[in-house]
């Protein structure tokens, strides 16, 4: 298998502008398709916001873009990853997306000694298996340095891994400013941003808003619709059987100007997650003062914050259980008093939410003590 060449990868170049040369340089190894807007996730925006934000304060980055169905790559995914592994000179700073870094610990290892491998874990994969805790293991107690999206996932990785606290960084990911979404009067416009899996609990979701008797309510659910088709035509079954079908519309992904559209359109941000790491949708939502019902998971928490106040922007539920989200999402619909009140509280919250730019810097200040 032939991987790009490293100075163009995915139509960017690794060139300076102004032809001047660059202080910092790293390399960068992410999966192949983090643009494709077919798969929208967090992750690949995150990768791709970091890369181009490195380039705007001056690094020279060189991406490189290894195919393969990672986290569960074939033999040929390995084979070119190990082909771009060969290519680095001694001392090379490289930033490897954790997908790929937890997954090969075979191929990397051999070059841990002479590089100084960051690795950028989104999600940590013990949760997957024991065995791929134990690559994930091997892999980042020779890292020169570990970057995660939220205190959650760094102290996930601390409690499992015994890694020194100083090896692990947060970088929480960035939001843009956004105009505030006006809202409805009722707040029965609800929002499900998330590929429609089993891990985003919508079956949840839709049997929570299943409960929700007579109130005047819509869900849009925006999100990739073939990753997991059986789980997709359940989720069709389902909302025919309880009579929804004409209250929950599925967009699929959608692109940037159609997903801030949908988010201006909506009242309440509904997320049914068994797991996040931050909940980037989340910070996504904030940006535009809107409040979110949302499972207590992981990094979600974390991602919801405080306003300014000490008041928490939305609600926070048990996972796996429609039954207090649907107490929560009927509470919302049926009081206004609290509508204004987590209205307001999101609205704060918005000033508070990191900049990509705050992401950027503090990911470049690693890779810096790293070496580069």
């Amino acid at each position: 298998m032939t991987v790009a060449d490293p100075a163009v990868l995915n139509g960017r170049s690794d060139s300076v502008r102004g032809g001047e040369v660059a202080r910092h340089v790293v390399d960068v190894i992410v999966p192949a398709g983090i643009d494709d807007p077919r798969r929208p996730s967090g992750g690949n925006r995150y990768d791709r916001r970091v890369c181009d934000g490195l380039r705007g304060r001056g690094w020279q980055v060189r991406e490189h873009a290894v195919p393969g169905r990672w986290p569960q790559p074939e033999d040929d995914a390995f084979r070119a990853l190990a082909e771009v592994m060969a290519r680095f000179r001694d001392g090379a700073v490289l930033l490897i997306d954790g997908l790929i870094a937890s997954a090969a610990p075979d191929v990397l290892l051999p070059h841990a000694i002479r590089l100084r491998p960051v690795v950028l874990v989104h999600m940590p994969a013990a949760d997957r298996s024991a065995a791929a805790a134990e690559r994930e293991h091997a892999v980042l107690q020779t890292a020169a340095a570990v970057i995660t999206t939220s205190h959650w996932t760094r102290h996930d990785l601390l409690r499992r891994y015994g890694l020194g606290p100083a090896l692990v960084h947060v970088a929480h990911p960035g939001t843009d400013q956004a105009v505030p979404a006006s809202g409805s009067v009722r707040g029965g416009r609800l929002l499900c941003v998330g590929a429609v899996i089993p891990g985003k609990g919508h079956d949840v979701l839709f049997e929570a808003l299943a409960g929700l008797g007579p109130r005047a309510w819509t869900c849009t659910c925006v999100g990739a619709l073939d990753i997991e088709p059986g789980f997709v035509h359940r989720l069709r079954r389902q909302l025919r059987g309880a009579g929804l079908g004409g209250r929950v519309r599925f967009t699929g992904p959608l692109g940037e100007p159609e997903l801030s559209a949908a988010y201006a359109d909506a009242d309440l941000l509904v997320l049914a997650s068994a797991a996040e790491t931050y909940g980037m949708v989340v910070a996504e939502a904030l940006a535009r003062g809107l409040p979110v019902v949302a499972t207590a998971v992981g990094g979600l928490p974390e991602s919801l914050g405080r306003a300014k106040d000490g008041t928490v922007p939305g609600i926070l539920v048990p996972p796996a259980d429609p039954r207090p989200l649907s107490a929560a999402i009927d509470h919302w619909l049926g009081d206004p008093g609290l509508r204004e009140r987590l209205r307001h509280a999101a609205g704060q919250r918005r000033e508070t939410l990191a900049a990509w730019s705050d992401t950027v810097a503090k990911i470049s200040a690693v890779l810096i003590r790293a070496g580069a």
